[in-house]
C-alpha cells in the first residue's frame, strides 16, 4: 500500500491510499478430467447449467474418486475454465444429492461464484422441485420450517435437529400439484439449501418421497427406479454479468413419468397425463 508491503492484518485505508494487489495464476485441481456426456440446458462463458442423472455424485469424495460431475466439467471446459478460489476448477454453486436429478448450476470463474452464492444466500435465486411422496396431505399447500441438522445416530444422514443443538434453520414451501391415490405429485420450493432439505422435511410431514432410501423406511411401490422420485425441475437466477434473467427447465426423466402414469392410472384418471404442464 502506497508502494510499502502492507503487513498488519488491521491496516486502514485512508482516502487517497493507492493499493496494488497481486493475483497468483490459478493453480491446478488434483482432479483427472472425464469426457463423460452432459446434457447442457444453459452454457456462455461465465456459467454453465446441466441436468444431472440420476447416480452421478457432484464433487469427489471419499468412495467416489471419479466419475463425478466435477470430472465431467473439466473435461468440458478445458482452457476456459478460470480459478475459482485459487484452484482451477468448476464454481459448484449449490449441490444435489447422487441419485436427485435435474437442473444444478456450475460458475466458470470466481466471479460468477460468488455473485451466485449470493443471490442463494439472498434468496433472489429459484429453485423449484418436483417430488412423488407417498400419502396425500390434508392441506393444497404449506411450509416446514424446521432445522435441519447431522443425525445423532447415522452420521450419514440428516435430520430435524434443534438450533440449540447445532440444526440450522430450513425453510420448505410446498404445494400438491396431483393426488394420485394414496401418493401426491408435489411442486417444492426451497427458501434455505440444507442438505437433504426437501427429503428430511417430507418425511417429517409423514410423507416421505417415493423411493428415498433413507427416509422412506423401506416402503415400495412396485416400481423399478434408480433412486428418490425427486427432480430438480426449474431453476431461476440473474446473470452475473448481463443482469438478464436465465432460466433453465429440466426436462422430467423417464423413471420419474412412468411412475406417475402408473399411480395415474392406478388411482383410475385416464387421459393426459398429469405431468403435462411440465413436458
Amino acid at each position: 500500500m502506497n508502494g510499502v508491503v502492507c503487513t498488519a492484518k488491521k491496516a486502514v485505508v485512508q482516502a487517497g491510499d493507492r493499493i496494488c494487489v497481486t493475483l497468483p495464476e490459478p493453480q491446478p485441481l488434483d482432479l483427472q478430467p472425464e469426457p463423460i456426456p452432459l446434457d447442457i440446458l444453459y452454457e456462455d462463458d461465465t456459467l454453465l447449467i446441466i441436468n444431472k442423472p440420476a447416480g452421478m455424485v457432484v464433487h469427489p469424495s471419499p468412495g467416489h474418486a471419479n466419475g463425478t460431475l466435477v470430472n465431467a466439467i473439466l473435461a468440458h471446459c478445458g482452457d476456459d475454465l478460470a480459478g475459482i478460489g485459487g484452484v482451477e476448477r468448476p464454481g459448484i454453486v449449490h449441490r444435489l444429492d447422487k441419485d436427485t436429478t435435474g437442473a444444478i448450476v456450475i460458475a466458470k470463474t470466481d466471479l460468477a461464484h460468488q455473485d451466485l452464492q449470493a443471490q442463494i444466500q439472498a434468496k433472489t435465486a429459484q429453485r423449484e422441485y418436483l417430488g412423488v411422496v407417498y400419502g396425500a396431505p390434508s392441506s393444497n399447500q404449506g411450509t416446514v420450517d424446521q432445522p435441519i441438522g447431522r443425525h445423532p445416530g447415522d452420521r450419514k444422514k440428516m435430520a430435524i435437529v434443534p438450533e440449540a443443538k447445532g440444526g440450522r434453520r430450513a425453510i420448505t414451501h410446498w404445494r400438491i400439484r396431483n393426488r394420485l391415490g394414496n401418493c401426491s405429485v408435489i411442486h417444492f420450493q426451497l427458501e434455505t439449501g440444507r442438505t437433504h432439505q426437501i427429503r428430511v422435511h417430507s418425511a417429517f410431514m409423514g410423507h416421505p418421497i417415493i423411493g428415498d432410501p433413507d427416509y422412506s423406511s423401506g416402503r415400495s411401490i412396485g416400481v423399478n427406479l434408480p433412486g428418490q422420485a425427486l427432480h430438480a425441475w426449474r431453476l431461476q437466477l440473474r446473470h452475473p454479468i448481463s443482469g438478464e434473467t436465465v432460466v433453465a427447465i429440466a426436462p422430467l426423466p423417464q423413471p420419474f413419468k412412468t411412475l406417475v402414469a402408473v399411480l395415474q392410472k392406478r388411482a383410475g384418471r385416464g387421459g393426459e397425463s398429469v405431468l403435462s404442464s411440465y413436458l
